[in-house]
C-alpha cells in the first residue's frame, strides 16, 4: 500500500534540493533553484521541478522557505503587499507611464524594472519563517498527508530526529496516492 509507505521512502533528500542562506540575494537563490528545476544544460525544465528553495543558516539550520508566491510577492509587491507597498509600486508604475515611453507598453516594462529592482532583496527580508514544524522521516505517508492538508503547504521538512534530513512535496504525496489507482 503506497501511503502505508514511510516518508522517507519517497522524500527528496536535502543534497538533491535547492538550499539558500538568508545573506543571498533573491536573484542568486532564484538562478540556483531554476538549476535544480531545470536541466540547464539541455534547457529542459521539469514539471515536477522543486519549486521552493530551504533557507539554512550557518549551522544547516532550517530557518526558511521562500516559494514561488513569496518571490512575487516581492517582486511584484502590489499583487500581495500592504497598501504602502501597492501605493509605491503603482507610484513606480506611474512615474514610468510619464516618462513618455509610449512606444512601450508600460506595464510589461514596469514589470521588468521591478523584477531587476526587487531581485537585490536579501532572501532573509522576505523569506516564510519556519516554526519549527516538519515531519519525521519514519512517519507514515498518511500522517504527512493529512499535516500537509491541515497545514495547506505545499512541501514539509523531514527530520531524522532533529537533522534535517530532506523535503516531502505534495507533488510526491500525489503520485504515492494516484499509485493506488494503477494498480
Amino acid at each position: 500500500m503506497p501511503l502505508s509507505k514511510k516518508v522517507r521512502d519517497i522524500m527528496v533528500p536535502l543534497a538533491d534540493y535547492a538550499v539558500t542562506s538568508p545573506d543571498k540575494t533573491l536573484k542568486e537563490a532564484v538562478l540556483e533553484m531554476r538549476k535544480i528545476y531545470c536541466e540547464v544544460e539541455v534547457g529542459v525544465c521539469s514539471e515536477a521541478g522543486h519549486r521552493t528553495s530551504l533557507v539554512l543558516d550557518e549551522n544547516n539550520g532550517l530557518i526558511g522557505i521562500i516559494d514561488f508566491r513569496v518571490i512575487l510577492k516581492t517582486l511584484i509587491p502590489e499583487i500581495a503587499g500592504s497598501f504602502s507597498e501597492k501605493n509605491s509600486a503603482i507610484g513606480a508604475s506611474i512615474a514610468f507611464a510619464e516618462t513618455g515611453a509610449s512606444d512601450h507598453d508600460e506595464s510589461e516594462a514596469g514589470f521588468h524594472e521591478r523584477v531587476i529592482r526587487y531581485a537585490e532583496t536579501k532572501v532573509g527580508d522576505m523569506m516564510l519563517k519556519i516554526n519549527g514544524k516538519g515531519v519525521q522521516a519514519e512517519e507514515r505517508l498518511i500522517n504527512a498527508l493529512k499535516m500537509m492538508y491541515r497545514w495547506n503547504v505545499t512541501v514539509i521538512p523531514v527530520y531524522d530526529g532533529k537533522e534535517l534530513v530532506g523535503v516531502l512535496r505534495d507533488s510526491d504525496l500525489f503520485l504515492a496516492t494516484a499509485s493506488i489507482l494503477n494498480q
